[in-house]
């Protein structure tokens, strides 16, 4: 018979007089992945922390290989191969990719080495990573190949994963289960926890159900029904939900309008103002300079305005005093010449 690579022998963890575990028995074999079913509640996180080393169990025992185990922390699960990935991300924005890895890991391995490595186990995997990126300008999927790909850098037997689907888009999803049953070629084990019952049945050989704290049933997913095993995770059959047939809608209770309608229905209301608004600056904008709003400056400057540019409204204008050569530059309004009172007379240049 086939000796599990990881044994959850009754294990018993209690809150004072709350039970978040009560005896339960798990087994985990190599090349297997292995569902952790149950709705929030039913003690599949604090399952998953004793076995990892965040808590330490009131009862019960660990055996790993065939071997008793007891976990003093993470680093001593790390050191004997178990491996996670939290469904919370526990990354510093303002580090790099590298050096958010190189604070998981304790080998002494020389910084520019292990980003070399880091950047060819994640390509090879599948989860490309820039080491040099900060983590603040990766987007949310991105942030969860660093911790994944963290893990792996540690060459995990038992990698646990904690709704690892939930942040991810279709496509990630897909790359993701690419890369989990590449592992499970490599004989490593997976414990997956999830409540998206398709991706279970899809990925998974075995299903352990958590129901309240106690074991409930252990079962090969790919023969069950999402019914089914909804049924055992709750207790109770689930309804579908529909819509009731022949409702009639009511009044509208919260209206969206986009105030740029591209369908070519003219807008409404508050709508229309602002369009015409934004019309009239930008034909504001695209339009030429008129001779009454052109502001100019004189080259060289006009003496009769006290060596200041005299302000007129072409690139030629003449006064009484004689000739002011200048330049438009700007929108004002003209101002007479100090020296004359006279006005510059606007033409176009």
């Amino acid at each position: 018979m086939r000796e599990p690579l990881l044994s959850a022998v009754n294990i018993t963890k209690r809150f004072g007089t709350f039970a978040a575990n009560d005896a339960i028995d798990l087994d985990i074999y190599g090349t297997e992945t292995h569902a952790l079913l149950g709705e929030n509640g039913a003690g599949k996180s604090t399952l998953v922390k004793i076995i990892y080393g965040l808590l330490q169990p009131t009862s019960g025992e660990l055996r790993f290989m065939g071997r008793k185990v007891e976990l003093a922390g993470p680093a001593a699960a790390r050191a004997l191969g178990i491996g996670m990935v939290f469904q919370h991300f526990s990354l510093f924005e303002n580090l790099t990719v590298a050096e958010n890895v190189a604070l998981g890991l304790s080998t002494g391995e020389p910084f520019n080495a292990m980003s070399k490595r880091l950047a060819d186990l994640s390509h090879d995997y599948g989860l490309p990573l820039e080491p040099a990126r900060e983590v603040w300008r990766l987007s949310v999927g991105e942030r969860q190949r660093i911790e994944i790909v963290r893990a792996l850098m540690q060459n995990p037997k038992l990698l646990i994963l904690d709704e690892p689907t939930s942040v991810l888009t279709p496509q990630e999803c897909d790359q993701l289960f690419v890369t989990l049953r590449r592992l499970k070629n490599e004989g490593r084990a997976i414990l997956y926890i999830s409540h998206k019952l398709d991706e279970v049945k899809a990925l998974c050989e075995t299903a352990t159900i958590l129901r309240g704290g106690k074991k409930i049933s252990t079962c090969d997913p790919r023969l069950e029904t999402a019914a089914s095993l909804a049924r055992m995770m709750v207790g109770a059959d689930i309804g579908e939900v529909r819509a009731a047939a022949g409702r009639k809608t009511g009044i509208p209770r919260f209206v969206i309008r986009d105030p740029h309608p591209r369908s070519g229905r003219p807008a409404r209301g508050a709508a229309r103002r602002h369009l015409a608004r934004g019309q009239g600056r930008r034909d504001r904008r695209q339009s030429p300079a008129s001779p009454a709003t052109a502001r100019t400056s004189c080259s060289p400057p006009c003496r009769a305005n006290g060596n200041r540019p005299g302000p007129t409204t072409s690139s030629s204008t003449a006064t009484q005093s004689g000739t002011c050569r200048s330049t438009t530059v700007g929108v004002v309004a003209p101002r007479s010449c100090r020296r004359s009172g006279s006005v510059t007379a606007p033409h176009r240049a």
